[in-house]
């Protein structure tokens, strides 16, 4: 019985496993310098929404250094950032954004359409 040469390199999956664990603790780590730093400065001085725009756009950036490196993205996150991301920019700008229901509804239908799909992560 002759077996079928595997076209991913020996490996591959245990670097990408590794490269992702480097991308999100990097995340963590920016996540987290970014919330400390936001709540040493004053309040009034603070942007209304700063918080939401650095999350998502952080969420989006990871997601976004996933894709450049050849990694599969995460729709949530991604759609999590966009959310993120945008109601940061209404509460910049003043605009009512139903941000908790949105999210809501994104977490929801993500956990509904992963088992449909067939995808594990």
């Amino acid at each position: 019985m002759t077996s079928q040469p595997d076209s991913t390199p020996p490996g591959r999956d245990t670097q990408e496993a590794a490269l992702n664990k480097r991308l999100e603790d990097l995340g963590w780590g920016l996540f987290l310098l970014m919330t400390g730093a936001l709540w040493l400065v004053p309040a009034e001085r603070v942007p209304h929404g700063a918080w939401l725009i650095g999350t998502g756009l952080l969420l989006l950036a990871l997601n976004a250094a996933r894709y450049v490196t050849g990694m599969r993205i995460s729709i949530l996150t991604t759609l999590l950032g966009a959310v993120a991301l945008s109601g940061g920019l209404a509460d910049l700008t003043g605009v009512r954004f139903p941000l908790l229901a949105i999210c809501l509804i994104v977490i929801g239908a993500s956990m509904i359409l992963k088992p449909l799909l067939g995808r594990s992560t």
